[in-house]
């Protein structure tokens, strides 16, 4: 009938803060990589893309127009913000033993 003395808390983290953490991290670390296999584009983001082309009887410059997705800064801003933002949620809320 002895009783044992009462263990302080675990100090370890909880199984879905860590797969949180990991998710913001890997969520930011995809958006830059998606960014940066783009073509580092600074600028907004585009829908179509100045192609400069050359008329092969005048030689003419002349510009058209491509259809593909080039992101901006403004993806990679934001795509980046909601990554650690996953990832800093973690570290606030009730931690119960």
């Amino acid at each position: 009938m002895s009783s044992s003395p009462s263990l302080p808390p675990p100090t370890t983290i909880a199984a879905w803060r860590v797969l949180v953490r990991g998710a913001g991290i890997l969520l930011a670390l995809f958006i830059f990589c998606f960014w940066a296999a783009k073509g580092y584009n600074r600028g907004w983001s585009q829908n179509q893309v100045p192609v400069k082309q050359v008329d092969p009887v005048t030689e003419l410059v002349y510009t058209t127009y491509e259809k593909r997705f080039v992101p901006g800064i403004e993806f990679l801003g934001a795509g980046i913000f909601f990554g650690l933002t996953l990832f800093s949620v973690t570290f606030f809320g009730r931690r119960s033993p």
